[in-house]
């Protein structure tokens, strides 16, 4: 019962923020439309009893899928208190090329909170806090953010699970690339598939849409990630 009751609890929650996310998802004015393209390669490591590292790149092919319109490269050194909670510094490299002139190289600090909410009978549901200091070469200014992740993984068969994420972005401050307040909201469904000894495939939709000033932009993506952990 206790179990039924959180999960329950945790569902709610979970579908609260999506109901909210698709509803500043569809504003009134229209929305510009991209399919997309993102592979992702995630390894996490355990470099001692209570600390980890974890590296990961990104390849995100934009316009259409058509060229890779931005590459992220990130790494992570965390250290766990328990096995439930852990915290993190890391850096990230972001190359941002879109169509036209403006090619943007961000050097990214950020700093991660990670909590497991609830665990029980293979469903897992966790946060994820990011704070982020973003520094770009071609602009001055450093812009603040904070993103944060619920993430979702219930078992539907002995080797595979649904997972489910939402993940709002919101600006606190306004730089020459930052607009200031909400900025970006991912949400993303996939199922997982295991392919070795802690190594998972997830393919999946993800829905990005980003709020700007003028027309907003929805980017439709096949996301496919890999992750291993050693």
């Amino acid at each position: 019962m206790m179990f039924k009751h959180e999960f329950a609890r945790g569902l709610a929650a979970l579908s609260a923020v999506f109901s909210a996310a698709l509803g500043f998802a569809a504003p009134a004015s229209a929305t510009e439309d991209d399919f997309n393209i993102w592979l992702g390669q995630f390894a996490t490591i355990d470099a001692a009893e209570d600390i980890y590292v974890r590296v990961e790149a990104q390849e995100r092919f934009t316009n259409d899928a058509d060229r890779l319109g931005q590459l992220l490269l990130r790494s992570l050194v965390a250290y766990r208190f328990d096995d439930k909670v852990n915290a993190g510094v890391g850096y990230a490299y972001v190359l941002t090329d879109p169509v036209g002139p403006v090619e943007l190289n961000e050097h990214r600090l950020y700093q991660e909170l990670n909590v497991r909410l609830i665990e029980s009978d293979g469903i897992t549901l966790d946060s994820r806090t990011r704070l982020e200091q973003r520094f770009f070469e071609e602009r001055g200014g450093t812009g603040w953010r904070v993103r944060n992740m619920l993430q979702l993984r219930v078992p539907v068969t002995p080797r595979n699970r649904i997972v489910a994420y939402t993940e709002p972005f919101v600006d606190l401050n306004e730089t020459s690339v930052q607009r200031g307040g909400l900025s970006v909201w991912r949400n993303f469904a996939g199922l997982s598939f295991p392919v070795a000894q802690g190594i998972d495939v997830v393919p999946g939709y993800l829905n990005q849409h980003v709020f700007r000033d003028g027309e907003d932009r929805s980017d439709h993506v096949a996301n496919v990630n890999l992750f291993m952990a050693f």
